[in-house]
């Protein structure tokens, strides 16, 4: 989306640091256009493009850190999130000699707290909140939410509610 990018420049100025880019590795993206198409996810799930262009991309970044920072809420999703730490030894991306420790420092936030917080510090945000998207992904799996429904029915919102995840928040 337009607007993701237009919010990364906004935040970099905002706060004067750079944004990393992360990119998939471009041969296994291309095996996997090639074996399943450029929108198979609608058909066998998403799992798998997530996994090539968001999980592994993120791993190797990770694998260069110990620590990380989500804006994870245990509201976001009763399903998979319910149980959402402040504090955690992150299962996705730890390596069986490193523990990758993932802060969770919204775990307790509503959704309204949230909200509070941005117009009272004026924290940038992606303007695509304004229009409906709650929760933000990748352009063919995010579409804007109807009043009253969860912030997370809008993403791969052909699929069952109960596997609303990527694969980057396991564990």
């Amino acid at each position: 989306n337009p607007e993701t990018y237009q919010f990364m420049r906004k935040s970099e100025n905002t706060y004067g640091i750079a944004i990393d880019i992360l990119s998939p590795d471009a041969a296994q993206l291309e095996a996997f256009v090639k074996e399943k198409g450029l929108f198979s996810f609608y058909e066998d799930g998403h799992k798998e493009c997530c996994g090539i262009r968001k999980v592994a991309p993120l791993r190797r970044k990770l694998s260069t850190l110990d620590a990380w920072i989500t804006g994870q809420r245990k509201d976001q999703s009763p399903s998979t999130r319910s149980d959402v730490p402040i504090v955690q030894v992150d299962g996705a991306f730890s390596s069986g000699d490193r523990e990758l420790i993932k802060f969770n420092p919204l775990s307790n936030w509503s959704s309204a707290q949230v909200w509070t917080y941005i117009r009272a510090y004026e924290v940038p945000y992606n303007p695509l909140h304004e229009r409906g998207f709650i929760s933000i992904g990748c352009e063919p799996c995010t579409k804007a939410v109807l009043p009253n429904q969860h912030e997370r029915e809008g993403r791969w919102w052909w699929e069952d509610a109960t596997k609303k995840e990527c694969g980057l928040h396991k564990g």
